[in-house]
């Protein structure tokens, strides 16, 4: 799991260093209290970002599931300390979290002077890079398919949003949204938004470019602030004016990390 925060040299550059520290501490200690709860671990933080594992060095059945639920509780408790923000007249803090499921290599690694129980690998770095796309989507929370594989059972809300290929990466990854943390406020009609939502997701991979569009303006209808079915409608624009090659697969190529 990783997490960042949206816009932190701008919050940092208005707030001074004492206030950035104290915010920092605030939010970090909500933030690794939820991990901690799950039974995650968290590795590092890097500058305002976190990154937390799950299922190691002992892995369990329900590792996955945890990495979703605290991914849902960071937005939760967010919210809440916004919420206190901004009965101070504070700005609120975002961030985005990325999720993901895979083999990795784990233990000790560093210089004979410092060493740190960390994990590297491919795996750990989709994770990163699904916590950047959550700005090209406009979401909290992303998780990749091999995460979703991983519940069984376990009832989680999610939605598909896309599928995509990461900078570095040659074969694409099907992504989802998780929805758990959202509530009638934040994400107002939402049943019916996602069912536009996914009719319009069908009709665009079969290049019905006019039917999408009715059906992410019908999702944009019951919630005007739905940010994929934004980003959904712009790109059906797009394919109708420059469409596709023949060979279009509806593989998005992610060009940023």
């Amino acid at each position: 799991l990783f997490s960042d925060i949206r816009g932190f040299t701008t919050i940092s550059e208005d707030l001074g260093a004492r206030d950035t520290v104290a915010m920092l501490n605030d939010y970090f200690t909500g933030m690794v209290d939820v991990i901690l709860k799950r039974g995650g671990m968290l590795d590092k933080y890097i500058g305002d970002a976190i990154m937390a594992i799950f299922g190691v060095p002992f892995p369990g059945e329900e590792d996955a599931v945890n990495a979703i639920h605290v991914a849902n509780e960071m937005i939760r408790v967010l919210n809440t300390l916004n919420a206190k923000r901004a009965e101070n007249g504070h700005d609120e803090i975002r961030i985005g979290v990325g999720l993901n499921t895979g083999d990795l290599i784990a233990g000790n690694i560093g210089s004979p002077k410092r060493m740190d129980y960390t994990v590297i690998g491919d795996s750990v770095n989709l994770a990163a890079r699904l916590e950047g796309a959550t700005k090209s989507y406009g979401v909290k929370v992303l998780l990749s398919q091999s995460t979703l594989d991983e519940l069984g059972g376990s009832p989680v809300n999610v939605r598909e949003l896309d599928l995509i290929q990461v900078k570095g990466k040659t074969q694409p990854v099907a992504i989802y949204e998780a929805l758990d943390h959202y509530d009638e406020t934040t994400f107002p009609n939402m049943d019916a938004t996602l069912d536009s939502f996914r009719s319009g997701l069908g009709l665009y991979r079969a290049q019905d470019w006019k039917g999408a569009m009715s059906d992410f303006v019908s999702a944009l209808h019951h919630c005007e602030t739905d940010a994929p079915s934004k980003l959904y409608l712009e790109r059906c624009l797009r394919y109708m004016e420059s469409p596709p090659p023949d060979n279009w697969d509806g593989v998005w190529i992610m060009t940023d990390k």
